[in-house]
């Protein structure tokens, strides 16, 4: 078992004369190891919490009044005065030592003082600006603060906004300017074209009529009764190989162009043939005719009457078979050539 010793008397703060009267003057009282150590067993002494926890209790106290400065000021609350014994106050701390309090202490004069007291505890927050304003509370500072920042927010958002319409209104612009422009440019482009193509048309028409004054059609008091590449079996191609302009019978047959008459003679089934030969080599041939003007070898010129309308050979009816042939022999379209070369048929 733990044996009870009697916990060590702790010297009393106060002094007593020579009749053991205490004397209740303060005296200041160092602990020592032996005073405040603790006793083992079922007795024990708790530890005595003197000064120094005051000091650090006072000092606390007074950072949080520090710290609470920014919501309350000078002007609202009014300072509180502390009253300690000369033996705690000369153990505290410097309150310049403690931190955020330095700034706050003077000891120039009591003007200063004053000026400290009337002002807030903390200016956290209030710049110079809104010193000289008046804005020295804390509170409405940072309120003032916000709402600066909030119309400040609010007109960028607004500078934003104007500046993306004033962006889309510009792209806009610029799009239609470029659709416009686009369009222009086609309708130039065809209009143009158009020119272009008015000019190729005057100039063929030009080429044609000066081409056509050197050609002519091969018969009057015409009508077309076959065409070319017709099938039929009257034919022993099995197809019509020329162009039948049907006539009365005499009716005059003339020289498409000027050339040489290649051969002029009766030819089977095409009847009384004419070939004339033009100058590239391309051949007309004239069939059917009940009669002829011309003779081998002989040289024709446009519009001259080389025979006439008939019907001999293999026909049904008086008409003007004409067939052309290219230099190397093959036969084309006579209405097609003839068009060519500016007739009407």
């Amino acid at each position: 078992m733990a044996s009870n010793q009697p916990a060590p008397e702790v010297p009393s703060p106060f002094r007593t004369d020579s009749l053991g009267t205490e004397d209740r003057t303060w005296e200041e009282w160092n602990p020592t190891e032996e005073s405040i150590r603790p006793v083992r067993g079922r007795h024990r002494v708790a530890k005595q919490r003197g000064l120094a926890r005051s000091s650090t209790v006072l000092g606390v106290g007074v950072i949080a009044a520090v710290g609470a400065g920014g919501m309350a000021t000078a002007q609202s609350k009014p300072p509180v005065s502390i009253s300690l014994p000369d033996s705690i106050a000369d153990n505290l701390p410097d309150a310049k030592s403690l931190p955020g309090v330095s700034a706050f202490m003077s000891t120039d004069s009591d003007a200063d003082h004053a000026t400290v007291a009337s002002s807030p505890l903390t200016t956290a927050g209030i710049t110079a600006a809104e010193a000289e304003q008046g804005a020295t509370d804390a509170g409405e500072a940072l309120r003032a603060r916000i709402l600066q920042q909030a119309e400040q927010q609010q007109a960028g958002a607004e500078a934003e906004a104007k500046a993306a319409q004033e962006k889309a209104a510009a792209e806009a612009a610029a799009a239609q300017a470029a659709k416009q422009q686009t369009e222009a440019e086609a309708e130039a482009a065809a209009k143009k074209k158009a020119a272009e193509e008015a000019a190729e048309k005057k100039a063929e028409a030009e080429r044609l009529a000066k081409l056509a004054a050197s050609y002519a059609v091969p018969t009057s008091s015409y009508y077309i009764s076959s065409s070319f590449g017709q099938a039929g079996s009257m034919w022993s191609s099995g197809y019509h190989t020329g162009l039948d302009f049907a006539a009365p019978t005499g009716t005059p047959v003339k020289a498409v162009h000027s050339g040489t008459v290649k051969s002029a003679g009766y030819s089977g089934s095409y009847g009384y043939r004419t070939v004339l030969e033009l100058e590239d080599g391309t051949e007309v041939w004239y069939c059917h005719q009940s009669s002829m003007d011309v003779t081998a070898g002989q040289k024709v010129t446009t519009g001259q009457t080389i025979g006439r309308v008939g019907a001999t050979g293999n026909v049904t009816g008086a008409h003007l078979h004409l067939e052309v042939h290219t230099p190397d022999g093959t036969g084309i379209d006579p209405m097609a050539w003839l068009r060519g070369k500016g007739l009407t048929i």
